[in-house]
């Protein structure tokens, strides 16, 4: 194996490393930070997410290189290799996407309503109390409380879908990348 091989499948494992755990590392905390209703750890772990997982693309960019070099990507175990990790790849999407409507639903859920004022029973406050018909007519009614409460409870219940969805796909996304590296380590040689 020459120095280029060497260096190339160096790279190719340190991008795995570095890249591969930590953004496995931000998927599967993510479905706590959700529950917890952590919104700042959870912003943390959609960017660790997202930096990491454009930084595992090295991890393909690399295999495809020193698989081109040892002449071997013709075999089918690296071809399965390598359509498992475009297919991890897609999937990570779909948690970046679950983990910014997490965000969303909880920030959201997080914002206490306002109340609304309600007029005094004897008419309009600005004269005094002594209301007339087309004051008492004129004035909005008041917005309903429960409405308020179901677009907060609506919110929470998006945020536990979103952290079930976060929770499957990681599960999906780390089986994929112990595949993988079953796959490599039986064939390395």
């Amino acid at each position: 194996m020459s120095f280029t091989d060497r260096l190339v499948l160096w790279l190719h494992i340190a991008f795995v490393i570095f890249t591969i755990g930590p953004v496995t590392l931000a998927i599967m905390s993510s479905p706590r930070a959700i529950r917890n209703r952590n919104v700042v750890v959870l912003r943390y772990q959609l960017l660790m997410t997202r930096i990491f997982g454009l930084g595992s693309l090295g991890v393909l960019v690399f295999g495809i290189i020193l698989g081109q070099q040892q002449k071997d990507l013709g075999q089918a175990w690296l071809t399965v290799s390598l359509t498992l990790f475009v297919v991890a790849l897609v999937l990570l999407v779909l948690i970046m996407r679950d983990q910014r409507r997490a965000v969303a639903a909880l920030v959201l859920a997080g914002k206490q309503p306002a109340p609304a004022p309600q007029p005094a029973a004897g008419g309009n406050p600005e004269d005094g109390g002594a209301g007339t018909e087309e004051a008492a007519s004129s004035a909005p009614p008041p917005a309903p409380a429960p409405a308020a409460t179901t677009g907060a409870a609506a919110a929470s219940h998006t945020a536990s879908v979103e952290r079930g969805r976060i929770a499957s796909l990681g599960g999906v996304v780390s089986l994929i990348w112990l595949v993988i590296l079953v796959l490599m380590v039986w064939n390395a040689g």
